[in-house]
């Protein structure tokens, strides 16, 4: 009899752990990226994140800027032009232009292997390529500009804060540029075409198109896709990308004349209690 009880208790255990399976493997709701018309930011379709630009925020570099695109925080400096080191990379008629962009292991919630991967590599390469076409390097044959970008937190739109980060570090280390280079991304999130996608929609979403714009030349000198689109979709982003690089553009145009006008006023005061 006691056998007996003991088989009956077993098979009711096993029948729990059964019952507790199925309600474990039960599938789960998609997350939901746009309610109501939406995203959970609150932001409309064809609105940009919260935008942050400060020029010349570093002592020791000969240019740098700070850029913040909502949570993404991107740091970049400039060094040159200068003798390049190792010489036979140098070009005897223009200077070469180098880039590289890294994240601090602490940028995300999974602590990064500190040094280059694939991934940051092949950043550093379209970076260089998309910022190339408006620097003028045939003006400093024989030297090197190097540009260092850290991405200090990481939100998605990590490539375009670099780029535009970049950018306004390449003008305020006096740099001669036949323009600034404004970068946004745009992408399709729950069927919808959005600009400038956060983390969550970057994770979750179905479609990325970053783009760098040269406003004042009219080029694009960024475009790249990840993810499936519809041509009529393709468009759509593109379009939003490019009227978002626009904004930003403007905000780093400004960033720029605050820094020279704080340095112009404090010139300005030194003459007068000089001439006093």
């Amino acid at each position: 009899m006691a056998k007996k009880t003991i088989k009956a208790k077993e098979e009711i255990i096993t029948d729990d752990l059964v019952d507790t399976k199925e309600k474990e493997t039960a599938p789960e709701e998609p997350l939901k990226l746009i309610v109501n018309g939406k995203r959970l930011d609150g932001r409309g379709f064809n609105d940009l994140r919260p935008i942050k630009i400060e020029a010349g925020v570093l002592e020791r570099a000969d240019g740098s800027a700070y850029v913040e695109f909502g949570d993404t925080h991107a740091l970049a400096a400039v060094y040159g032009p200068r003798e390049l080191h190792p010489r036979h990379l140098t070009e005897p008629q223009q200077a070469v232009l180098r880039v590289r962009y890294d994240m601090i292991p602490f940028s995300v919630g999974d602590r990064k292997r500190p040094g280059p991967d694939r991934r940051s590599i092949e950043i550093s390469k379209v970076t260089r390529e998309a910022l190339e076409p408006v620097v003028f390097l045939k003006h400093y044959p024989k030297t090197g500009i190097d540009v260092f970008i850290e991405i200090v937190q990481a939100d998605a739109g990590t490539r375009v804060a670099g780029i535009t980060a970049a950018s306004v570090a390449l003008a305020d280390a006096g740099i001669e540029m036949s323009d600034l280079v404004a970068a946004c991304s745009a992408g399709k999130v729950d069927g919808e075409i959005v600009v400038d996608v956060n983390g969550a929609e970057d994770n979750n979403g179905e479609a990325d198109v970053p783009v760098a714009l040269s406003p004042k030349n009219n080029r694009i000198t960024l475009l790249q896709m990840d993810g499936q689109l519809t041509e009529k979709e393709f468009d759509k982003a593109l379009n939003y990308a490019v009227e978002g690089c626009k904004k930003i553009y403007q905000m780093q145009k400004d960033a720029l004349k605050r820094k020279y006008s704080v340095l112009t006023e404090g010139l300005l005061e030194n003459n007068n209690k000089g001439s006093e």
